[in-house]
């Protein structure tokens, strides 16, 4: 930077760079040659409020979660102006109240929308990569208009809905539907009517996403997963999956697996779990055991135990 770059007033080169105040300065005679330069070294690490104070040298990273971005500012917050005269202290309430009131249609809505976001990405305990990729698919959704004639929490819920199965993170409807207290068919509905309107190509989900969270639920040992993960490699050879709920498919391969492991669950906590019928656990069951050819092994599992009874 010193052997690039001229004092333009007294031709000096040389320079050196103020970081604290982020400019370049002129040795020989003070003039400022170039400001807001960016301070390439390392970032201080902080352990206390003084530290974070006195070595902080930048502001919070942007984030799609706000309306703002993270970037707008609070004027006269209460602790800040309770203690000056009343006067001033009316001023600042003023411009608190104007600066909440300058703001188009679409950030109020967002500024509404992206709070009751982050509040049932908490519930869901989705992760942060979730959380902004549902916010940036409602932004977007927002500014081309979609919200209109629809009710808030409906499209926040199949943003948050289509950001999961963006990021391959098993959340089911049902389990969205009860953190919004909204009709899964009214959220699948929005969802679906968002992604073509945006353009977004989600492919379907798969059973693999579903069988280790359903198998941490039934407390499930890793001899088992590991069976199951199994049984359904098998039947994605097989095409056996094709049209079928992967909820449904992953449930009856860890029902299966564990019977073939001897630990065994009732089709009644499998089904609890997964959010879908004993019919449907029933039926899958079936059709693995047909087309992987493990009937033998479930009656020879079944003949040892009525054995050992006995």
């Amino acid at each position: 930077m010193k052997e690039q770059q001229k004092c333009p007033s007294c031709g000096s080169n040389n320079l050196y760079p103020d970081t604290r105040r982020g400019e370049l300065v002129c040795k020989k005679c003070g003039s400022i040659v170039k400001e807001r330069i960016v301070d390439p070294r390392q970032e201080w690490r902080e352990f206390n409020f003084e530290q974070m104070e006195s070595r902080r040298r930048v502001g919070s990273p942007l984030t799609s979660t706000r309306h703002d971005k993270g970037l707008s500012t609070t004027i006269g917050t209460r602790s800040d102006i309770q203690n000056l005269p009343l006067s001033q202290r009316r001023k600042y309430y003023r411009m608190n109240k104007w600066q909440g009131r300058i703001s188009t249609a679409i950030e109020r809505n967002l500024k509404f929308a992206l709070s009751d976001l982050r509040r049932t990405s908490s519930i869901l305990k989705l992760s942060r990569i979730v959380e902004e990729g549902s916010a940036h698919i409602y932004e977007k959704a927002a500014r081309k208009g979609l919200v209109r004639g629809r009710s808030m929490e409906s499209v926040v819920a199949g943003a948050i809905y289509a950001s999961c199965r963006s990021h391959n993170v098993p959340r089911t409807l049902g389990e969205i539907s009860a953190a919004f207290g909204l009709d899964k068919k009214e959220i699948g509905k929005t969802y679906r009517f968002i992604c073509r309107q945006l353009g977004m190509r989600i492919l379907p989900t798969s059973p693999m996403d579903y069988v280790y969270r359903f198998s941490s639920e039934l407390n499930l040992n890793p001899e088992t997963t590991t069976k199951a993960v199994e049984i359904l490699k098998s039947a994605l050879k097989k095409e056996i999956t094709s049209g079928k709920g992967p909820m449904g498919i992953a449930a009856a391969a860890l029902y299966v697996a564990a019977l073939l492991t001897g630990q065994k669950r009732t089709q009644r906590e499998v089904a609890d779990v997964a959010g879908v019928t004993e019919v449907t656990i029933r039926n899958r069951y079936k059709e693995l055991l047909e087309e992987l050819g493990l009937e033998d092994n479930i009656k020879e599992i079944k003949d040892k135990r009525e054995a050992n009874v006995e």
